[in-house]
């Protein structure tokens, strides 16, 4: 039986909330996913009077980005990280630090305890965020054309392969989309992205994750979950327990020391006094 429970996915369409949802799933799962459109937070950005607080080290890369769809979507999905971290850790988001790992993979410095992770397509952009171990998202189109031919000898296991033969046509273009986002999510949490082989692992029906023969290949410390959102997505998540402290305090103001605190709340642009 999996101890860990992913989240149900929050709609928060714009940067005011409702935000409410993200600290109780955090405090009670371990764990909490939001998502939203860039166009719905889009008025919010271009009114925005502290958008550069906001966007701290990313305000460069905003600013150079000049396709205008690119810039925004890069803008929303930064400011939806911070918000969702803001609320979860009941402090002002512009006091949080946003920085990343090789790889791209985002996270808050000095707050090491504290996962994340990101995906976004069309429209969409989604945040998961962690205080018991990794995590990881993806979302893609629900109605995506796949090849079915193409994507066995790269993505499936041979228990996967089997499993999907037995289906209907009909339903094996919507169970291979889920494995898909269930792989890329898994991939993610893992920091490995595709440098992880998808044959390597497999999923069951229910989302227990499976060795590549079909056995069981995690003890419960794995949590997997898909659900349709906006009624055009699936949105995948992967939660691990790594057995840490799961006090139900999460507030930014008792995990870090208060001199550290002092330094990380200044404006991003304003040096050390």
């Amino acid at each position: 039986m999996d101890r860990v429970r992913c989240a149900p996915p929050l709609h928060v369409p714009r940067p005011a909330g409702p935000w409410k949802g993200v600290r109780e799933n955090l405090a009670r799962r371990g764990n909490a996913l939001v998502y939203t459109t860039w166009s719905e937070w889009l008025p919010s950005m271009l009114t925005h009077p502290r958008l550069r607080d906001l966007l701290g080290h990313d305000w460069n890369r905003y600013r150079r980005t000049r396709d205008p769809v690119v810039r925004y979507r890069f803008a929303a999905a930064r400011l939806l990280i911070k918000h969702t971290a803001g609320a979860a850790l009941d402090t002002a988001p512009e006091h949080l630090d946003l920085a990343y790992r090789l790889g791209g993979r985002p996270y808050l410095r000095g707050l090491d305890q504290i996962e994340l992770s990101l995906t976004h397509t069309g429209d969409v952009i989604a945040v998961g965020i962690s205080r018991i171990g990794r995590i990881g998202v993806d979302v893609e189109f629900a109605d995506r054309l796949v090849r079915l031919d193409l994507l066995e000898a790269r993505m499936l296991t041979p228990a996967e392969a089997a499993e999907l033969a037995a289906l209907p046509e009909a339903e094996r273009t919507a169970r291979t989309l889920r494995l898909w986002t269930l792989k890329e999510a898994y991939t993610k949490a893992l920091g490995q992205g595709l440098r992880l082989s998808f044959t390597e692992f497999g999923f069951s029906r229910g989302g227990r994750l499976l060795a590549p023969d079909g056995s069981a290949a995690s003890r419960g410390e794995w949590g997997f979950a898909t659900r349709s959102v906006l009624d055009r997505y699936l949105l995948s998540t992967a939660c691990h327990d790594a057995g840490l402290n799961t006090a139900g305090d999460t507030s930014v103001r008792t995990m870090l020391d208060p001199g550290f605190l002092s330094v990380m709340t200044r404006p991003a642009h304003d040096p050390p006094s």
